[in-house]
């Protein structure tokens, strides 16, 4: 219980811009004063949190705010793409503070693939000059279906030779940080609701468009992972929304040249890259695809945020980057226009602020969070 209260303490004063006193903590949190005193008082003495400042009310004291000190955390994040790996450190808020990315190697050798992904996280830490007694941990991304209990990567569709690879332990042992593995549209999810443009959303649904595709979900304020960790996958949907399928579309029409494949998601990406520009230069076959793109994803959202009930919508990936105009100018009519999502409230409709590097930050977030948000869960009795 003082592990829980600690972190709804410091959840407060997180999601807060500005800064909480200890009153408005205490009437924000339901805690007594004294409680809210004790907490904070440690949070101050681990240099987790300082005072930013008073805050003058009108007669009497003025009261003392507190903030989060950023740099006196950070955590590391992965995420293990078919076409490209990044890795990423963040500070306490979800800043980035340093990354790199390269591409993917294609032939499925796991065990060299997984130590260049070590190394590269303990490269990023020496170079950026932080503290390694600092970093919380290690997150890990990676596309389903996983199983996140063993740590394991179960065969991804794009990513041949990774079945059953324990990817969570072999980085874990190879760079010393305790490690977390989940998928990267839930670790998106996270992301978003950290440090993106979902900061005060609890009711969220997340849009990730790369390589393949998937939604990351929140329910009144509570990540849904389902019963193995894979909620989120957008097959079920009855439609294709992955860079190959729109690659092949465009390859199948004549809009691009044989000199375009989709062998491998490096290739893909290519090709979509190129699609992006003759649509951006007015070809309409380009601009046919990726209109018809919008509209397949308008649909499925719809009907996702509809069963949700969701309050806000984000969109984001390394495709979604390419394409995130000329999509959102379809898809945000749309749920605009849903009978079963406006006549309740407003549904805000939006790009993710972080990036296409959104899953990296957010698989850094999964540390931040586990480490440092009100987990309910931790309440239950084994």
């Amino acid at each position: 219980m003082a592990d829980f209260n600690e972190s709804v303490i410091m959840d407060a004063i997180r999601r807060h811009p500005t800064g909480l006193s200890r009153v408005e903590l205490a009437q924000a949190t339901g805690l007594s004063a004294q409680t809210v005193s004790n907490i904070t008082r440690r949070l101050l003495d681990q240099g987790v949190a300082r005072e930013s400042g008073k805050q003058h009310t009108g007669s009497g004291k003025p009261r003392t705010l507190l903030e989060i000190v950023p740099t006196s955390r950070y955590a590391v994040g992965v995420h293990l793409d078919p076409a490209v790996i990044t890795t990423v450190l963040v500070d306490l808020l979800g800043a980035v503070v340093a990354q790199r990315s390269r591409q993917t190697p294609s032939g499925g050798y796991t065990d060299r693939i997984a130590g260049d992904m070590a190394a590269s996280v303990s490269a990023l830490v020496a170079e950026s000059g932080v503290d390694a007694a600092k970093v919380l941990g290690l997150g890990i991304a990676a596309p389903g279906p996983l199983d996140p209990s063993a740590g394991w990567v179960v065969d991804p569709p794009e990513l041949p030779g990774w079945g059953q690879y324990p990817l969570r332990d072999r980085l874990s042992e190879a760079t010393g940080f305790p490690a977390l593995l989940d998928k990267d549209v839930t670790a998106a999810v996270v992301a978003e609701r950290w440090a993106g443009a979902a900061h005060h959303s609890g009711n969220l649904l997340f849009f990730y468009l790369g390589t393949g595709s998937g939604m990351g979900l929140v329910v009144d304020d509570t990540v849904l992972r389902g019963a193995s960790g894979n909620a989120g996958e957008v097959g079920g949907l009855g439609a294709s929304f992955s860079a190959r399928t729109l690659v092949e579309e465009a390859i199948g029409l004549g809009v691009l040249g044989t000199e375009y494949t989709c062998l491998d998601p490096a290739d893909a990406q290519r090709g979509l890259e190129r699609l992006a520009t003759l649509a951006a230069e007015g070809e309409a076959e380009a601009e046919g695809i990726i209109e018809r793109l919008a509209v397949r994803i308008g649909r499925g959202v719809c009907a996702a945020a509809t069963l949700l009930d969701a309050e806000t919508v984000v969109f984001g990936g390394p495709t979604w980057q390419l394409l995130a105009d000329r999509l959102l100018a379809t898809i945000k009519p749309m749920v605009a226009r849903s009978p079963f999502v406006r006549p309740t409230h407003p549904t805000t409709v939006v790009s993710t602020t972080l990036g296409e590097n959104v899953a990296a930050v957010g698989a850094a977030s999964l540390v931040l969070d586990q480490a440092l948000s009100a987990q309910p869960r931790t309440l239950l009795l084994g």
